[in-house]
Parts: C-alpha cells; sequence; structure tokens
C-alpha cells in the first residue's frame, strides 16, 4: 500500500470512528454561542470547572481570537462563567486508539444566552467577527512520495481534522468536488499559483481560498499554507508536526487568524477612560460593601479611587475599560440604577438599591 493510500486509509478510519456516537447523538456544540469540552466525568465540580473554558471557546468564536482570554476583563467574566449558561447537555463518543483498541470520549456541550454574552463583550470592547461567515474553499493536496494528489469531496475525512478546527473557530471550510479539472490544479498548488487556483475555484463562493500542500518532511510531516482573498494574498505560513492530523488543523487556525485581522471589529462604544461616578443610597458602611463589591465584579472596573462625601451621596473614581458606555451597559439594574437627566460633562449619578 502506498503510503498516500496508508494516510487516507488512516485519517478515513479516524474521522469515522470520532464522528460515532454511542449516545446523546442530538448532544452539538455548533453555533457561535456553544462550545464543547472534553471532561473527565458527569459530575458537579468537573461541569463547573469546563464552564470557563466554554465561555473562553464562544468568545474566541465571536471574536475570532485564539489569545482572547488574555484580553483585558475577559479572565474575570471566565470565572462568573455559570451565571451565563443556558443549558448543558453529554455526548459519548466513541474512537479507536493507535493501538486499535477502542476509546471513549465524554464530551460537554454547553449553550450561553446570546443576549447575555453579546452585551458582555460589547462593554469589553471586544472586536465582533461579523456573522455570516465566508465558507473558504480548501485547496489542498497531499504528497506521501508518489506525487500530490488532491483531497476533494470523496476524500473529506482526511481534512476532517482541519474542517473540524475551522467549526470550533466560528466558521467552515468547504472542498472542491474534484473533477478531472480539478485534479490537474495539482501542479498550481503544489508551486503556490495562486492566480491558477483563483481561476478554477471561481464556480465557488465566496472568492476566498485557503491552499496547503502536506508532504513528508524528515521523520514527520510539512504543510505550507496559502491563504488568498479576492485574488489578494493575506497571509502565509508553515505547520510541521509528527502527526499528519494534527499539522493539518493549523490551516484552520491561520484563515481564521487572517479573516479576522481584515474583518472583526470593535463595537462602538467607549474607550478606557477615568471616570468620576456619585452613588446615592450609601447610608452607612453596609451600603457601602454592598457597593464596593458590586464594583469590583464588574469586569469593566480596573481601579476603584473614592473621591469624596457628600450630602448627596459618595464620589468615586473609576479607572474604566470601556468607558462610561461599557460602565452603563455591565450595571446590574437590580443593583445600580442610572439617575434620569444625566447630562454630558456633569458628573453622572447612579443610586444604589
Amino acid at each position: 500500500m502506498g503510503m498516500m493510500a496508508w494516510l487516507l486509509a488512516g485519517l478515513l478510519l479516524a474521522g469515522t470512528a470520532a464522528a460515532q456516537r454511542v449516545e446523546g447523538d442530538t448532544a452539538s456544540g455548533a453555533g457561535l454561542y456553544a462550545a464543547e469540552i472534553t471532561v473527565r466525568s458527569q459530575g458537579e465540580s468537573e461541569r463547573e470547572a469546563a464552564f470557563p473554558r466554554a465561555l473562553a471557546q464562544v468568545f474566541g468564536k465571536l471574536t475570532g481570537d485564539r489569545g482572547i482570554a488574555s484580553r483585558p476583563g475577559v479572565s474575570q467574566e471566565l470565572r462568573r462563567a455559570a451565571q451565563y449558561v443556558e443549558g448543558y447537555d453529554y455526548r459519548q463518543d466513541q474512537g479507536v486508539s493507535s493501538r486499535g483498541s477502542p476509546t471513549y470520549t465524554t464530551t460537554l456541550v454547553v449553550r450561553f444566552r446570546p443576549g447575555d454574552i453579546d452585551a458582555v463583550a460589547a462593554a469589553l470592547g471586544l472586536p465582533i467577527w461579523p456573522d455570516p461567515r465566508p465558507k473558504p474553499v480548501m485547496w489542498l493536496a497531499i504528497d506521501d512520495g508518489n506525487g500530490p494528489r488532491l483531497v476533494g469531496l470523496q476524500h473529506s475525512n482526511v481534512a476532517r481534522p482541519v474542517l473540524q478546527r475551522a467549526i470550533e473557530r466560528g466558521y467552515r471550510l468547504g472542498l472542491p468536488t474534484g473533477n478531472a479539472a480539478e485534479q490537474a490544479a495539482v501542479g498550481a498548488i503544489w508551486r503556490g499559483d495562486t492566480a491558477a487556483i483563483a481561476r478554477i475555484s471561481a464556480r465557488y463562493s465566496p472568492p476566498m481560498q485557503l491552499i496547503g500542500k502536506l508532504y513528508r518532511e524528515g521523520g514527520g510531516w510539512k504543510v505550507d499554507w496559502i491563504f488568498v482573498d479576492g485574488g489578494r494574498v493575506l497571509s502565509r505560513w508553515s505547520e510541521t508536526g509528527d502527526d499528519a492530523r494534527r499539522t493539518l488543523a493549523g490551516g484552520a487556525d491561520g484563515a481564521a487568524d487572517a479573516l479576522t485581522r481584515r474583518y472583526a471589529k470593535a463595537p462602538e462604544g467607549g474607550a478606557p477612560s477615568t471616570q468620576a461616578i456619585l452613588f446615592t443610597g450609601i447610608n452607612g458602611s453596609q451600603d457601602y460593601i454592598r457597593l464596593s463589591a458590586q464594583l469590583q465584579r464588574m469586569s469593566v472596573v480596573r481601579a476603584i479611587r473614592p473621591l469624596r462625601a457628600t450630602p448627596l451621596g459618595l464620589e468615586i473614581e473609576l479607572d474604566l475599560l470601556t468607558g462610561l458606555p461599557g460602565f452603563r451597559r455591565m450595571a446590574d439594574g437590580a443593583v445600580l440604577v442610572e439617575a434620569d437627566g444625566n447630562l454630558e460633562g456633569v458628573t453622572p449619578v447612579f443610586h444604589l438599591r
């Protein structure tokens, strides 16, 4: 059996096994506001520990940013992920180990409330990758030493790692049908002729192509990628590794990074600022402790400095991640209510209920 045939067979087997479900086959993390997390059990403590990872995955889908957890204010929101959960379910997946024995994986599928997540993202000023997302065509050729061959729809399981990783990043990749004319385009893929690939890809929409060639290098694999949008090369990169499937998955990350750099936009809102706010309804130490706790829970509040007590209330200076607009979005109306008639340029007033 040739190396290409071996690779195809191996990836086909792995892709099929991963898709088999023993139970709960309706549970899926598809969509921008859902996530799938591998867990060790269905216990409550394991589930609670997984919620922050699930929310990080959702924020990653919304923004297209792999490093979203390191953005200001996000880690604070991840710690309270449970309060944004709309529902959850479990799925049991059956696979095959490298030795051929069956494996079983428990997956927690978490769904978050879209309105709450959108509000948090806006308050934190996170850039949003607009929906609907494009579906670029992936032109992938593999050479195991016997010459490059195109991966078309009939070999979709070979491309499963990169197709699945794209879904995890919040978009989808398509494959060419693999007809004779497209098979003949393998040479253009191998020499990186983006113009030729764009021409043969004209029948597909949108005019975006992820072009990759996977080949042996040393004792492992290497894949060279090019991402093209409307005839313009947005990014070139390479991945190496011992496992062909894991090496391929990086193509989806590179394409997502290129797309979000170009299309993700920060929501309209305030810039970081220092803002004095007058808080009323402070009638003793207990009220002050309650107000302080509320402000510390708000991820847009970076620092708190009491300024002065007046007959009207307590004036506090806040360092705000997205200014007063972000503070207004995140203020809990059951605790803090903005006074009517606040004017631009005048210290705003909020009442502690």
